[in-house]
């Protein structure tokens, strides 16, 4: 077994024990491998120990890879059993709206309206609606991306009014912090927030939340989505997860 796989197998067990003792089932959890930085054939490791769900944080690396990833794994006739799922996570610019929106099957970090109605406009007709999240800032950092909660409804009912967008759900990447304690508030929140949503008639779906160091308190406390990298992965200059 690879380094790779093993990383992930061990990613997987730890998944299934946080479900378990949050009394969930552990298939309602997905898991999304973040691959920023690494090359494709880390991918393919990925891909061959059935890993189907790979996130991005930087637009042109990302849709590089996807091709790379694809001519890879068609040179070693090795397509995957399953499709494979392209996520894009992190700060989005005007300029790479028509670019991500015509290779990612999910956005999670729309925090603005010109973002979610440049990403409709520029989906084609011929492509499924784009899966998306709402990005809420929960710890109130100035320097982080995210609406803020109070913010969140307006945001959600633009978003559903937009053709090409499939509302889906919040994410969050809150502040590091080793306190469990104040990892389960932060993700806590951003649950309350989607249970608003829902009371308020906004079909919701999806919390992505946790990453490596903290995926146990995101799925105590309702994570449908972990995004993980440094544990699949290895050790990277600037982490994503």
């Amino acid at each position: 077994m690879t380094t790779i796989a093993s990383r992930l197998q061990a990613v997987k067990a730890r998944i299934s024990e946080a479900a378990r003792a949050a009394g969930r089932p552990p298939g309602e959890i997905t898991l999304v491998a973040v691959s920023k930085t690494f090359p494709p054939r880390a991918i393919a490791e990925a891909c061959a120990a059935g890993q189907t769900d790979f996130g991005e944080n930087y637009a042109q690396e990302g849709i590089e890879k996807i091709a790379a990833l694809f001519e890879l794994l068609r040179q070693r006739n090795a397509s995957p059993e399953r499709p494979l799922f392209w996520h894009y996570i992190g700060p989005i610019q005007s300029n790479k709206t028509r670019a991500i929106a015509e290779h990612f099957d999910w956005v999670h970090g729309i925090d603005r309206t010109k973002i979610a109605e440049r990403l409709s406009a520029s989906r084609s007709d011929d492509k499924p609606p784009l899966q998306v999240c709402i990005q809420v800032n929960v710890s109130g950092e100035a320097s982080k991306s995210g609406v803020a909660p109070d913010t969140v409804l307006g945001l959600a009912q633009t978003i559903m009014g937009l053709p090409r967008l499939r509302l889906r759900g919040l994410m969050a990447i809150p502040e590091p912090t080793p306190d469990p304690a104040l990892q389960r508030s932060r993700f806590r929140m951003l649950r309350e927030i989607r249970d608003e949503l829902l009371r308020r008639g906004v079909a919701l779906d999806t919390l992505s939340m946790g990453m490596s160091d903290d995926l146990e308190a995101a799925i105590a406390e309702g994570a449908t989505m972990v995004r993980v990298g440094r544990a699949i992965f290895g050790e990277r200059g600037a982490s994503a997860g």
